[in-house]
């Protein structure tokens, strides 16, 4: 399928968010996959809102972005942050960086400086617009295009999951969007800077998030594992409801 078919696709999605799902949102963290549908809401989707989350850990190469995004499209996108009270606690419980030191304190950060703000932000609309592609992670392989989000009450659409990273690039190129320079520096997929790091020749695409935990489960909970629940549907024999990663 060529780029110009996907491209269609993906306006067709955003037709039908705009028009069957208003108020609808899209959540960008400013990554290269974001980039793209940042560049086409900006320009044809004004009744789509946008918003991002700044967990206060964020690298520098992100807010920059932000700034040359708002000098290309003159806009300015609604930032999201943890609230304070939760991240004091945590950081005199566990140290600023006490996510190194069990799977479940990182969940917890990311709990705290994502999925509450995330919930924030969704409150009031009727879908959110997400950039996740399905190739990025084994997380992620069971996901649709659009599919209602029961965890935050809404539709979740999510117009580049069938996109490979280099039609993520040929697009970016084409339209000569910005992009995090991280990604020249071998960043694959950006979130904070001390979760986040450059992949060598060979790893995975997300390899430099969450470096030191097993691939299987890497998630911040704003996605949750659709294996994760199916298994627990199936062994309960019904219905089951699981609370997000985190």
């Amino acid at each position: 399928m060529s780029l110009d078919h996907k491209i269609a696709e993906v306006r067709a999605l955003l037709d039908d968010a705009q028009a069957d799902y208003a108020p609808a949102t899209f959540a960008s963290s400013f990554g290269a996959e974001d980039m793209v549908l940042m560049d086409l809401i900006a320009r044809d989707y004004p009744d789509i809102a946008m918003f991002t989350l700044d967990t206060g850990r964020l690298p520098e190469e992100t807010y920059s972005l932000m700034r040359k995004v708002a000098d290309r499209y003159g806009i300015h996108v609604p930032v999201y942050f943890p609230e304070s009270a939760a991240v004091e606690s945590y950081i005199a419980r566990n140290g600023p960086n006490g996510f190194y030191d069990s799977v479940e304190l990182r969940k917890k950060c990311c709990h705290m400086r994502k999925v509450e703000p995330l919930k924030r932000a969704l409150s009031g609309k009727r879908a959110w617009i997400t950039g996740v592609r399905r190739d990025q992670a084994l997380t992620r392989k069971d996901m649709a295009v659009s599919e209602f989000d029961a965890g935050n009450g809404l539709q979740k659409i999510s117009p580049l999951l069938d996109w490979s990273l280099p039609d993520v690039w040929a697009y970016l190129k084409q339209f000569d969007v910005p992009y995090n320079l991280l990604h020249d520096k071998g960043y694959t997929s950006i979130g904070c800077a001390p979760c986040t790091r450059a992949i060598t020749p060979g790893e995975d695409v997300r390899a430099g998030r969450w470096w030191w935990e097993d691939p299987e489960n890497k998630e911040c909970g704003l996605h949750p594992d659709k294996r994760r629940i199916n298994n627990a549907t199936t062994a309960f024999g019904g219905t089951t409801d699981l609370p997000a990663p985190g």
